[in-house]
């Protein structure tokens, strides 16, 4: 009897190694390299050739106003989401989502996207709009950590401990972003020495333990994936639609300031395809954006953001931030006395919001 509570329990304790050895081996110490922290970020950037497959989590601290349009968002960004990737290369590759709930997958080519969702056999085709929502392909590493640091400065960049990710053992490096307006304290890329790919992405917002995003392989192959797996054509009777363009959207029939080429200290950049009516401004990982509302979609949304738990209400319009990322609805008087309403997001403080609101005020005057 004795001997057989014995076995068991040698059993038990190997199904427990079995468990906890992708923990484990992730808190082995991770050996250094001696590459600077602007060979690192050059690395990266140089890394959209790589092939790899594998399997990644993305987590999410923030908590956004939940709309219709922007419900896809607020779960990326606020929950878990699994992703396994097959990436051939930039106009090559696959993401599938898998959830409770259903498996949805990515497939890229030379001119757009397909989603393809399991569940309802519904087929959607993107056309790589110049402005779009983030997306979970959007998620990978390897995708968010050369997007975060293709503007990075010498300055801003500093070597931080290496860590096992993946089973690699992946170089620090650390993005601290110099704009007075940034709300993002810190971008955290861990990198794998051989290929630059980054392994894992933690972006940080203010003073909170918690990261805003947390995302990282779990599972990594630089294998090159078989052509078959990222090829995508709707099967017969899949009901097939279009994605909507952001920049299609109509700002309605309202007066609106001509937007200034500063605002708050952050510069305005121009991009092929965006409407003269939406303002970028800033660089590397700070930035705002600016879109004139339409008067019945203002209205709703600012009454959203109002009673948003800490929601600051004022002359201005209203604003809330979510962990790093801020929005605003922010009203304007033209000097016909006519009405504008204006749309500001991005990844700044909520003081940068009231400044980027005076001066397009200040505009329409």
């Amino acid at each position: 009897m004795l001997r057989r509570r014995w076995r068991w329990a040698v059993v038990a304790l190997g199904l427990a190694v079995l468990v906890a050895l992708p923990a484990l081996v992730e808190a082995l110490p991770a050996r250094d390299g001696d590459a600077s922290a602007a060979q690192l970020r050059d690395e990266v950037l140089a890394s959209g050739d790589v092939a790899f497959s594998g399997y990644a989590i993305s987590t999410g601290g923030l908590t956004l106003p939940v709309s219709d349009a922007l419900t896809g968002v607020a779960d990326l960004l606020s929950d878990q989401t699994s992703l396994r990737a097959w990436y051939r290369g930039a106009d090559d590759w696959r993401v599938d989502v898998v959830s409770a709930t259903g498996e949805t997958g990515t497939h890229r080519d030379a001119t757009g996207t397909w989603t393809w969702d399991y569940a309802d056999q519904t087929a959607s085709r993107g056309t790589l709009p110049p402005l779009a929502l983030p997306t979970a392909p959007d998620l990978l590493p390897s995708a968010l950590g050369r997007r975060l640091l293709s503007e990075a400065t010498d300055d801003e960049l500093s070597r931080i401990a290496p860590a096992r990710v993946a089973g690699v053992d992946a170089l620090g490096l650390r993005y601290t972003p110099s704009d007075a307006a940034a709300s993002v304290s810190a971008v955290d890329v861990w990198v794998d020495p051989g290929t630059g790919l980054p392994l894992r992405v933690v972006v940080r917002g203010g003073d909170t333990a918690t990261p805003a995003l947390d995302t990282r392989f779990l599972d990594l192959s630089l294998a090159t994936p078989d052509a078959a797996t990222t090829d995508f054509s709707p099967p017969p009777g899949a009901d097939v639609r279009s994605d909507q363009d952001l920049t299609d959207l109509d700002p309605g029939r309202q007066a609106r300031a001509d937007l200034p080429g500063t605002l708050a200290d952050l510069g305005r950049r121009s991009f092929d395809g965006v409407p003269e009516q939406i303002g970028v401004y800033g660089s590397g990982i700070t930035v705002l954006a600016v879109s004139a509302l339409p008067g019945r979609a203002a209205a709703g949304l600012r009454d959203q953001l109002a009673t948003t738990p800490g929601a600051v209400v004022d002359d201005l319009g209203v604003r809330i931030a979510a962990g790093p990322l801020a929005l605003m609805v922010a009203g304007t008087s033209t000097r016909d006395g006519g009405r504008g309403t204006y749309l500001l997001a991005g990844t700044v403080t909520l003081d940068a919001l009231a400044t980027a609101a005076r001066q397009i005020q200040e505009a329409a005057r």
